[in-house]
């Protein structure tokens, strides 16, 4: 029987840290996750508008297919300049790549922003966005425990009509290998079915982690799976780029660049499992794959296998993180249990 990790969240792998940074003025924030070392990294991109960074550095037909960070942002586009501050601050310490003997060291760090900028914060801030400076803050606190629901990057994220928020899941397949995930969820789609009450990913929940809340009959009616237009409309957030939901799923395997591209690629199906509408005109729908290298694949496997594998365990992590995303979005004390 699968279970999760010990603390459910994705820094059950390995190497892996995560911090947030929350301007509760500006009402936004940025969270940031810091790999021990480069570690093989993959992209997938299916919604509409989306807002990213360093993404065709990961394409597997291109030079570097590594990561040193992940950064999530709110703000939009300002919230880019967020991987500036991780950049600089990871370079200060000597993460990256070192092209010639005495130049800085250049970190890789791909990023992905959603869209806050209409949920009432302050948003006054003239030539100086506060992104960069909350980069740097979220790379100083991270950390293997961290907070989920309504801080960082998901502090001013909507999951439809209700609140959105951070999300993280683990599950270990082991052997040692552990899959994780984690999620700002910012959707146009609702994480609610019409009942109000049952996530659609409710199936796919481990130990009553985000409720334990169940159809309330075999036959649910569908009813309309999208928020009520009109509302939104009046929101101002059926604009394209306007809603997003921006994960990142990672794994403790030996994987290549090619394989981390398949992992997230499949890794979208818990985007749609969990959120319906999932990857519309308005989204900017981003998942990064990360691999640490720890778990060499099992020989008597083909390498195809161990791959689908781990892409089916991550889109099932991805599907439960949105869930406890808006489960926890009112509780920033709790951490994964």
């Amino acid at each position: 029987m699968f279970r999760p990790g010990p603390r459910n969240l994705i820094t059950d792998i390995p190497g892996l840290a995560v911090g947030h940074a929350t301007d509760e003025r500006a009402i936004s924030g940025v969270t940031v996750l810091m790999c021990a070392k480069d570690w093989p990294a993959g992209v997938d991109v299916r919604g509409g508008g989306p807002g990213t960074r360093e993404i065709e550095a990961l394409e597997p037909e291109n030079l570097i297919g590594r990561a040193h960070a992940v950064v999530l942002a709110g703000g939009s586009v300002f919230g880019l300049a967020a991987a500036d501050g991780v950049t600089t601050a990871l370079s200060t310490r000597g993460v990256g790549l070192t092209l010639r003997p005495g130049s800085p060291a250049i970190p890789i760090v791909p990023a992905a922003v959603l869209h806050d900028l209409g949920n009432g914060g302050d948003k006054a801030w003239g030539s100086d966005p506060p992104y960069r400076s909350l980069g740097m803050r979220a790379l100083q606190a991270a950390g293997p425990d961290f907070a989920l629901g309504s801080v960082g990057a998901g502090r001013g994220a909507m999951a439809g009509l209700i609140k959105g928020g951070i999300g993280s899941t683990s599950i270990d397949l082991g052997q040692g290998l552990i899959v994780g995930a984690l999620v700002a969820v910012n959707s146009i789609g609702s994480a609610l079915m019409p009942d109000g009450t049952t996530y659609w990913a409710w199936a796919f929940e481990l130990n009553a982690e985000f409720g334990g809340a169940k159809p309330p009959s075999a036959r649910m009616p569908l009813g309309n799976p999208a928020p009520d237009e009109s509302r939104l409309l009046a929101l101002g957030r059926l604009e394209p780029g306007a809603n997003t939901t921006l994960g990142v799923v990672a794994c403790s395997a030996a994987l290549t660049t090619v394989e981390c591209k398949r992992v997230a690629m499949m890794a979208q199906d818990g985007i749609a499992r969990a959120v319906r509408p999932a990857h519309t005109p308005f989204d900017g729908d981003t998942v990064f794959a990360l691999a640490s290298g720890a778990v060499p694949l099992d020989a008597n496997l083909q390498r195809a296998a161990h791959v689908g594998r781990i892409g089916s365990a991550a889109a099932d992590c991805m599907a439960r993180a949105i869930a406890r995303a808006v489960h926890h979005s009112r509780d920033l004390r709790t951490l994964g249990k």
